[in-house]
């Protein structure tokens, strides 16, 4: 319909400069004409990009849903991806079944690249996709010494902050509830506690430390444990909203206020903490930017990528920040 080669219309519908400006126009009435939509399978075939990322998530559904961070990161992904013309597949690993039918869908390259939240640092995926052939970029990262491309925000900063505002608080007795201490993300959160602890001049205690799971449900039963040992706390360090809430429940039901007898911070700065009574001081991270920051890194990992963007580092490690509200 428009008088050209079947080349010549690839030329001007992928943007080539090899066109005169009478031909791009003849090519798009014709398309607006006609309707078309490029076949986006037989591009594929043709230039070996399915222009699909996966990100996966390798947690419960009711995890997934319940805690904020997630929606947020998806949420930075997904309109990153779209302002470049990807197509995002969200993908759920919960049990080694499921991880390896992921990797035989990975094997048959109907992606090209993976985004992988929340790992663990046992967790072998990583590795497996980069055997593969795949590029990969992580939400967090292993361990300290992380191979694999990361965006990660500032955990051991997170806190020395917390720490360190109960303390000019008036707090002593501080307490944490940690994360799941198989995820560097949980470690380091516990390292920046320890540390904030080490330069306020307060010495260790181990029976102020109580381990979590990231779950509302988790924070309850370390609160619990943490009551149970040190009836005199002053201060709880949660290493998430999440896990906070749980512990303001267990404190209401022990009588303990909040913060007058017990103050309280967790961290993410989600709808969590300012819904919660009363509201939370939280430790913010950039959720959403550093789910804007892995999907650009990730476009740019992949071979014969295009796009003209400021080349990412291979470790990005975004900053945070305290929010102070009045449970604190």
């Amino acid at each position: 319909m428009a008088g050209v080669g079947r080349g010549t219309v690839s030329r001007v519908i992928n943007g080539s400069p090899r066109v005169s400006e009478q031909t791009r126009r003849a090519v798009a009435r014709a398309v607006a004409e006609l309707g078309y939509v490029p076949n986006q399978a037989a591009r594929a075939l043709a230039g070996s990009r399915t222009d699909a990322i996966a990100l996966v998530i390798p947690e419960a559904e009711a995890r997934l849903f319940a805690e904020p961070y997630f929606l947020d990161l998806i949420r930075g992904v997904s309109a990153e991806l779209a302002e470049a013309d990807r197509q995002l597949l969200l993908t759920l690993v919960r049990s080694e079944q499921e991880r390896q039918r992921f990797e035989q869908y990975l094997a048959a390259q109907r992606v090209d690249g993976v985004l992988l939240a929340s790992v663990h640092g046992d967790d072998p995926l990583p590795d497996r996709i980069r055997e593969l052939g795949l590029p990969v970029v992580l939400n967090g990262r292993r361990a300290e010494a992380e191979p694999v491309p990361y965006v990660d925000s500032d955990n051991i900063g997170a806190g020395r902050a917390a720490v360190a505002h109960l303390v000019g608080r008036g707090r002593r007795r501080v307490a944490t509830v940690t994360g799941p201490l198989d995820m560097y993300v949980a470690r380091a959160r516990l390292g920046g506690y320890r540390a904030g602890l080490t330069e306020a001049g307060l010495p260790p205690d181990e029976t102020l430390v109580a381990n979590g799971d990231f779950t509302e449900e988790g924070g309850r039963r370390a609160m619990r444990r943490l009551l149970d040992r040190r009836p005199d706390l002053d201060a709880v360090f949660a290493a998430s909203d999440v896990m906070a809430a749980g512990a303001r429940g267990v404190l209401r039901e022990a009588g303990r206020r909040v913060p007058e007898d017990v103050a309280l911070v967790g961290v993410d700065d989600s709808p969590v903490a300012r819904l919660m009574d009363p509201p939370l001081t939280s430790v913010r991270q950039p959720t959403e930017e550093m789910g804007r920051t892995m999907a650009r890194m990730l476009i740019q990992e992949i071979p014969g990528n295009a796009e003209a963007a400021p080349v990412e580092p291979r470790r990005h490690v975004l900053p945070t920040e305290l929010v102070v509200r009045d449970s604190s």
